[in-house]
């Protein structure tokens, strides 16, 4: 994985923050949009790109705003937030298939070769997947490396619930932690953890990305909501509001109040397309 800088930045091109917000690919792309709100609203600057072969080449229009000037975007940005500590990294393209924990792996030494300290990964979770307890009200689910278990004395305070799919014990996470550990891949190799009902959630892009962050020392925390695909703006408000209120953004608030302040990226004006023709009613 290699960082270009923006042309327009007007940081250095080596990243001072130590602190990094990602998104991991997920049902309803919870994670995306919750990333894209918050770029928004925090009014961060583009300080450049990263290229790695194991992701999917894509190219549009500037997703912000306030309007479309046609300032590109691609696969993989970076984002800077000088005043918070921060860096967001934005990803709109897949992973080639099979090729998740070798992306995880590069993104996690980018990630500390950067200087990054403490990353947190936004994701979705399965719906169908979830027990009766975990979707009777909206509720944030999380993993942390502060402790083997995976719980986080903040995480606790601030009323989140440690997933309880996440065991350390289980062969299907062990495994995971140990193609995490490995240096390199022998042609040939598998370097996958199954799908499996069982392995679901290891199997998963966040678990891939919090173990290879994990290996590299670096503190990692993943921020969880169920969901379905559908309209998954709530889920990113929802999402949004819970790392504002961990990391002490200025967008913070109760669960499930949609601030004033936010700021909506443009390209979500255009989710459902034009309204319909009036002539057919």
């Amino acid at each position: 994985m290699e960082f270009f800088p923006s042309g327009s930045s007007k940081h250095a091109p080596g990243l001072q923050a130590t602190t990094l917000i990602l998104p991991s690919l997920c049902i309803g792309n919870v994670g995306q949009l919750a990333v894209d709100l918050l770029i928004s609203s925090l009014q961060v600057e583009k300080v450049g790109f990263l290229d790695d072969p194991h992701v999917l080449p894509c190219v549009g229009n500037d997703p912000f705003g306030p309007e479309a000037n046609g300032e590109l975007t691609v696969a993989l940005e970076v984002f800077e937030d000088p005043d918070h500590n921060l860096q967001i990294m934005q990803q709109r393209s897949p992973v080639v298939k099979g090729a998740m924990l070798k992306f995880a792996k590069n993104l996690a030494l980018w990630a500390y070769n950067s200087g990054i300290k403490e990353v947190v990964i936004l994701s979705g979770l399965d719906s169908g997947k979830a027990s009766r307890h975990a979707i009777e009200r909206p509720q944030i689910h999380y993993i942390s490396s502060t402790n083997v278990d995976g719980t986080d004395e903040q995480c606790i305070h601030l009323g989140w619930r440690n997933l309880e799919q996440f065991s350390p014990s289980d062969e299907a996470w062990k495994q995971l932690e140990s193609l995490s550990l490995k240096e390199r891949v022998e042609d040939g190799e598998p370097f996958q953890v199954p799908l499996s009902d069982e392995a679901y959630f290891p199997g998963m892009p966040f678990a891939s990305l919090f173990s290879c962050c994990k290996a590299q020392g670096m503190k990692v925390t993943c921020i969880l909501c169920f969901c379905s695909e559908g309209d998954n703006v709530p889920d990113a408000f929802f999402l949004a509001e819970a790392v504002s209120n961990m990391l002490h953004l200025p967008y913070r608030g109760t669960y499930g109040e949609r601030l004033s302040n936010w700021v909506v990226p443009l390209s979500w004006g255009t989710v459902y397309g034009p309204p319909p023709d009036q002539c057919i009613f």
